[in-house]
């Protein structure tokens, strides 16, 4: 690429998980430290209430507690959004109220799941929460998860609007959404860990990643390589993190995989998830153990 490109929300960013106590409350101490190592790795976005963030089971006065601190923690080091995903337009409104109350500084806008409602529907829910606050707005496309895909159309409306910036894409079909950025303006953010060296290489802003609550000063050397020009360098560490991808997005869920790795790294205390999750399996953490000792994260 011939130049960096805009970046209205960083470029290394982690979907942070929500750290919990064993008896399932929230771990508000747990979470400061967590975001502050998250900095400290070279992470300049952090994603709170994401889905690695468990923000189904968590509830309004948790999400805003969460964002209160963290954002206390972290200061001007680096940008907090917040997820404001629900299928409820309402309560997305709720949701994106109070985060800006509490001193977010973004909003991460899932389409709408479950409903499966038609593209205007998509639309009317994401400018609806949009406008509830002056705040920045990244929108999800996340087809796997809320079971339709926002469309090159609906992309065009809301591309319209100045407070929707850009776009975190986990639908894996990077010539698509590389010409609807490129055709809209929007930023594109890399939400699918395996593909986040394509995104970058064809113009992509950066990453929210999940790996990168273990891999986050990997992701900071490989963006930095690629706004270098050095894509050699940027290929290698794209191997060298790969076994770290499969181990944490290959089998297990996400949030639960993540939550595994912290925990066995000493970065929080309890792997602790709420259900519908549940911990990892033996094996799951067995094989995620080894890849952390080989890649060096444990003795």
């Amino acid at each position: 690429m011939g130049s960096t490109p805009s970046r209205t929300f960083g470029s290394v960013g982690v979907a942070m998980a929500t750290p919990f106590a064993p008896d399932g409350s929230l771990d508000i101490e747990s979470a400061r430290k967590l975001a502050d190592h998250l900095v400290g790795e070279g992470v300049d976005l952090i994603v709170l209430s994401g889905t690695t963030g468990e923000s189904p089971t968590t509830h309004q006065p948790e999400k805003d507690e969460l964002v209160t601190e963290v954002v206390a923690e972290v200061g001007d080091r680096a940008m907090v959004i917040a997820g404001a995903g629900s299928n409820d337009t309402a309560h997305g409104v709720r949701i994106a109220k109070g985060a800006a109350k509490c001193g977010a500084q973004g909003l991460l806008i899932v389409s709408p799941y479950y409903s499966r409602p038609s593209q205007e529907g998509i639309y009317q829910h994401i400018t609806a929460i949009a406008a509830s606050t002056e705040l920045p707005v990244m929108v999800y496309d996340i087809p796997g998860r809320t079971g339709v895909r926002i469309s090159d159309e609906t992309f065009d409306r809301l591309a319209e609007n100045p407070k929707i910036k850009a776009v975190k894409d986990a639908v894996g079909n990077l010539p698509n959404g590389i010409a609807t950025s490129r055709r809209t303006g929007l930023e594109y953010y890399s939400g699918d860990d395996a593909l986040n060296l394509p995104w970058l290489t064809i113009g992509g802003s950066g990453v929210v990643s999940v790996v990168g609550h273990i891999g986050g000063r990997r992701y900071r050397d490989m963006i930095d390589a690629v706004d270098a020009g050095d894509y050699a360098k940027a290929q290698q560490i794209d191997d060298e993190i790969h076994p770290l991808v499969n181990a944490i997005m290959g089998g297990g869920q996400g949030a639960v995989m993540a939550k595994e790795a912290l925990a066995m790294t000493g970065v929080i205390p309890h792997a602790t998830v709420r259900l519908p999750l549940v911990g990892a399996s033996q094996n799951e953490l067995d094989s995620l153990r080894r890849v952390l000792q080989v890649q060096g994260y444990l003795n």
